[in-house]
Parts: structure tokens; sequence; C-alpha cells
């Protein structure tokens, strides 16, 4: 009995591979524009936000000085830390508002007044904290104003014959524990989710079209019909799209490599050799198994392929769903968590970009819940097609 099922399943598991190879359409979604999307989306998106954040930091900054004629010196000053004044001829703070400006200056009428009696004088960075483009020339001018109150604090006391150290009875200092791999990787912490999403929904197209496609097709139902067992009929499909899925995870996973060592930008914020990219196609692998056994179930019941395709909106939204909670409600890693689908690989995936340690539990727990869960939805969608409606495409 058990060689039959295996030589059912081996059977349909060649069928389906056959006609994805014939179709011609599909297997170019497949095999081709996912692994290619994803690599070319993570490095054109980290090579972009390089290249902007560099320009940004190194290119002299044009800002509007509201008052500039009130501190002549710090004008001054100012241009010659690359911060120089520019005249608007509109309202800065609809400017600002228009995103026309990033960060502009104002400084208060009595700030001649204030600085002759040695009392603060106000200068506000006037700036939009939302928009995220405006982060690098509003820390520049920050820094630039801090610098200019330390020297010029500095000075007055050298005035007046007191050290600068007086002012300062405590220094605090920051020792980084971080290693820099784990700095680096911070820049791509967007990465393990267009990964997993990638693996989740790598065999999308084969099993639509072997599922809701069959039954708008009104094929299933003499496959159906046939005296072989339902649950081999469906194992041979999941069986396919596994295939599938997995070499698309290889083929995403090796231009993935070839693409960041061709950017350098990528290649200095993470490690791209074969260990580390072995151990990102190990974490994956049963996000396939999950993504196809749980797309079969899901696409199965659809009496189209529209409709199948349909749900695939809702299914985007799934590996997002622990990257949004752990920017709400950031939490140190627990053992419970790499057990969780798509928290686990999110974890998982940040630890090897973050170039840190995977201890044996850590794997075993991983591993057992993420094939345990396949297994769960693979029968659950073996025991699916027992229902006869199936067969019905109307």
């Amino acid at each position: 009995m058990k060689a039959s099922m295996m030589r059912t399943v081996l059977v349909v598991w060649m069928k389906e591979l056959r006609e994805l190879v014939r179709d011609r359409r599909t297997l170019l979604l497949a095999l081709v524009l996912s692994p290619l999307l994803t690599p070319i989306l993570v490095i054109g998106l980290g090579t972009l936000a390089e290249s902007r954040a560099k320009s940004q930091i190194e290119k002299p900054l044009a800002i509007a000085i509201v008052g500039a004629e009130r501190a002549p010196n710090l004008v001054a000053w100012l241009a010659g830390q690359g911060i120089t004044r520019k005249v608007l001829d509109e309202d800065p703070d609809a400017a600002i508002r228009d995103q026309d400006e990033d960060v502009y200056l104002r400084i208060e009428p009595q700030f001649a007044a204030h600085w002759r009696e040695g009392t603060p004088a106000l200068v506000e960075i006037v700036h939009d904290s939302t928009r995220e483009d405006s982060k690098i020339p509003v820390k520049r001018v920050e820094a630039a104003i801090d610098l200019y109150r330390q020297e010029t604090g500095a000075l007055r006391l050298l005035a007046r014959g007191v050290s600068p150290s007086v002012a300062a009875p405590v220094i605090a200092s920051h020792k980084d524990l971080s290693t820099p791999e784990a700095r680096k990787g911070l820049a791509l912490s967007f990465l393990p989710y267009l990964l997993i999403l990638s693996a989740f929904l790598g065999t999308v197209q084969l099993v639509v079209d072997t599922t809701a496609g069959e039954r708008e097709r009104q094929s299933l139902e003499p496959l159906l019909a046939t005296p072989a067992k339902r649950g081999a009929l469906v194992s041979g499909k999941i069986a396919a799209a596994c295939a599938v899925g997995v070499a698309a995870l290889l083929l995403t996973m090796v231009s993935f490599k070839i693409g960041a060592q061709l950017s350098p930008g990528i290649g200095r914020q993470m490690d791209v050799g074969g260990p580390a990219i072995a151990k990102m196609l190990f974490i994956l692998l049963p996000m396939v198994f999950i993504g196809a056994s749980l797309l079969t179930f899901i696409a199965a019941g659809a009496k189209s392929v529209k409709e199948a395709q349909s749900y695939m909106g809702v299914l985007v939204l799934l590996p997002m769903i622990p990257t949004l909670i752990l920017m709400v409600s950031p939490v140190k890693n627990q053992l419970w968590m790499f057990a969780v689908p798509f928290l686990a690989q999110n974890q998982m995936l940040l630890k090897v970009v973050r170039s840190e340690a995977i201890d044996a539990q850590t794997w075993a727990l991983y591993l057992a819940a993420g094939f345990g869960l396949a297994a769960a939805l693979w029968f659950a969608a073996t025991r699916r097609y027992h229902q006869e409606k199936l067969a019905v495409s109307g």
C-alpha cells in the first residue's frame, strides 16, 4: 500500500513539473521573476539609501536663517561648518509643511541682549519630525549648534579666569558592546521580511494553477475519479510545489549573493559569504513547505484562479506582523519566539545578518516547530481534498 501511494505521489509530482515546464509564463514567474526581483529590490534600496545618506552628509547645506542679522558671528561660524544661509521668498513654516525645505533656523529677537548679559540665547531649529528625508540635515544643524555652544561657553569661562572643566563636574561616556556586524545589520533590517515573503509565496503560481486552476478548467474531477488515493494526489501536488519553491529560493539566494558582491555598499553592510548564505537558505526551507501547504489548503477551496489570487493580499501581510509587533513593542530574544511562525524566521535571519551565533537548542526548536507546522498544514490540505465538492467547478 505504501509503495503504491509513493508511486502515485511520484507520478503526480512528475506530471505537475512537466506541465510547469510547458507553461512558460508560470515557469517564468516562479523561477525567474521572483528570484531576481528580491535581490534587485534589496540591493537597489540599500544602494539608494547609502548614496542618499552620503550625499546629504558630504554636500554643503544651505538653510534659511530667520533673524540672521541678530547673530552674525553664529551665521559666519555655521558657514565655516558647511551650513550656509539662503533667502526664501515664501514663509519658512509653509516651506517646511510643503516639503520644499528640510530645516531652518529662527534666532530670537532678544538674542543680542541675552548674549551680552551672558544668559542663554535661543536658536530654534524648525523641522518636521515625521519626515525621514530631513533627519540627516536636522542632525547636521543640531551638531553644529551644539559645537558652537560648547566652544563659546568654554571661551566665556576662560575670559573670566575659570577652567571650562569646572562647568562639567561629571562626564558621561558610552561603551558600545555591539559588534561591527550587528551595527551594519541595522541597515538591512528589512531584509528578513523580503526573504520570508519570497520563500512563503514562492510557490503561489504553481499551487494556484494545480488547484483552483484545475478546478476552473474542470480537469480536477477526472483526476479525483481515478483509483489513486486523494492523499497521494494532493501530496504529489504539494511536493511539486515544494520542489519549485526550493529551486526558486536557491536561485534567489545565489542571485542575492552575486548582486551583493557586485554592490560594495551591501557587501560592507553584511556577510554574504557561503556559510551565511547557506544558513539563510536552511532557515527559509521550512517556510517553503509551510507556504506550499497553506496555499494548497486555501486555493483548493477556491472555485477560480481569480478567487484564489484574492487571498494573496491577506497572505502578504502575514510576514509583516512580527516586524510590526517588534517595532511597536521591542522584546528580548526568548526561546519560545523560535517556535512562532514568521517571528521565528525573522529572528533567525536577523541573527545571521548580525553575525550572531545560533546554538543547537535554538536550531532544534526552530526546525521542529517549522517542519511540524508544515506537516500539519500538509495533512490538513490532504483532508480537504476528501471533500466531494472540490471536484465541481461551479
